[in-house]
């Protein structure tokens, strides 16, 4: 039940986008358990003067290119399941769409079940 928020710099190709959003999604299918089809992934492309970030902060050399990733799931995962889904994202990214590891920015939003509502005005996993 993850929801994915991708934020990146206007200009990026179809194609790029699709290799993002099928990268993080087998990442998370392969690291947290993902069910299939459990895919709710938003895009966001955004005018430089609307995408602000340190180009060194934590002695990481970032670009132009980097990219925002925030996930909210359900709490409970292990410090090493979180580990290999950062590292997985980055490797994913890396394979396609060639993005560099150090352009890969990770933040995880974890809530309880009950702060879900996939429709029909219902809580389903409460």
């Amino acid at each position: 039940m993850p929801l994915v928020r991708i934020s990146l710099r206007r200009g990026k190709s179809s194609a790029y986008i699709a290799a993002l959003r099928n990268g993080i999604y087998q990442a998370m299918r392969e690291t947290f358990n993902v069910p299939e089809n459990d895919r709710f992934i938003l895009v966001s492309q955004h005018d430089a003067d609307e995408f602000d970030y340190d180009p060194a902060y934590l002695g990481i050399a970032r670009s132009d290119d980097l990219v925002i990733v925030q996930i909210t799931c359900n709490s409970g995962r292990t410090v090493e399941q979180k580990q290999a889904l950062y590292r997985g994202i980055a490797e994913k990214f890396s394979a396609a769409p060639g993005l560099r590891p150090e352009d890969v920015f990770i933040n995880l939003v974890e809530v309880t079940k009950e702060n879900w509502s996939f429709g029909n005005g219902a809580a389903q996993y409460a």
